[in-house]
């Protein structure tokens, strides 16, 4: 089975000690967001977990505890773009302190682990079509030497996060100017030496290049393992999206990163409440188990396939 460590917060960022007590521990506690009575009791045993997908924006508070998954098979989603702090409000200088991170991060765990991500992409008067080229491009110079994909998306909009994104002003972004607007990103990305792809996108950019991504990817984990996985497409994420099935360890209104656009952070101020209420010691990555609450222990495979593989 594969971890997702998560799409719903930065755990690398804020939650890095709680993870690796969980590590310790052999097992954690997710709540169903949809249900926060129903509870998933999830193994962490290597045996089991043939891998996991970190997403962050700023993986240096996890950079010293790395040595605690030697066990493990591990890469990073690691989102860098050019917004600001009126969009990525928590999010330190990127030039100063996200860039010299990735490119640390890299030098550690090696470039095929470390995936760039400039998304979700959005246009308005400050991140204009140019504005966004231009920062790209300055960008992959500096990151390519440490990577070697960059996965973009445009912007969805979701129905809890337009109260945050209303400041923002966002301009419409017609699918013309989106392939646009890919095709000379996928030139830059050319010139760098990168392969450039797109996430849970239906607009179809072969022909510049650009592939659909899978960022919980089966392919990527095979070359790592050393072996192939036996694994299908998950079927919890939207159509478009070619992800391999995995488990998400993460909680929603956790993550303290501020970003305007985010779907998984819809109310700042739940945001902070769950923040003040994590506890490190918990297996629950908020709170702790109630009375109320009912715990199921997920059943787990490894999914690597062990046959031995013959060629005639």
């Amino acid at each position: 089975m594969i971890i997702s460590a998560s799409r719903r917060t930065d755990i690398p960022t804020y939650y890095s000690d709680w993870f690796f007590n969980r590590i310790k521990a052999g097992y954690v506690l997710v709540r169903n967001p949809m249900n926060i009575h129903q509870i998933s009791k999830i193994s962490l045993n290597p045996e089991l977990v043939d891998g996991i997908v970190f997403w962050t924006k700023n993986p240096i508070p996890i950079l010293d505890k790395l040595d605690r998954l030697a066990d493990y098979t591990y890469y990073f989603q690691f989102t860098l773009n050019a917004y600001g702090h009126d969009v990525e409000t928590g999010v330190p200088s990127k030039n100063d302190v996200i860039i010299p991170a990735f490119q640390k991060l890299s030098d550690m765990i090696g470039p095929k682990r470390v995936i760039w991500r400039y998304d979700p992409i959005f246009i308005n008067k400050t991140y204009t079509f140019e504005y966004h080229l231009h920062y790209f491009e300055q960008l992959a110079k500096r990151l390519s030497p440490y990577t070697e994909k960059c996965t973009i998306s445009f912007l969805d909009f979701y129905r809890n996060t337009q109260r945050n994104i209303a400041s923002l002003a966002i301009d419409r972004f017609t699918p013309e100017l989106q392939e646009s607007l890919a095709k000379n990103m996928a030139a830059i990305a050319k010139s760098y030496g990168l392969k450039i792809d797109t996430c849970a996108e239906n607009i179809d950019l072969q022909k510049y290049g650009i592939e659909h991504a899978r960022c919980i990817d089966d392919r990527l984990f095979s070359e790592l393992l050393g072996c192939p996985l036996t694994v299908g497409k998950d079927k919890n994420q939207r159509l478009e999206c070619s992800c391999i099935e995995s488990l998400d360890i993460g909680a929603y209104n956790t993550c303290r990163n501020g970003c305007k656009y985010c779907y998984a952070n819809f109310s700042p101020k739940t945001v902070c409440r769950n923040a003040g209420i994590h506890d490190p010691e918990s297996p629950l990555l908020i709170g702790n188990v109630e009375p109320t609450d009912k715990i199921t222990e997920r059943i787990m495979h490894s999914c690597i396939d062990r046959q031995m593989q013959f060629k005639l």
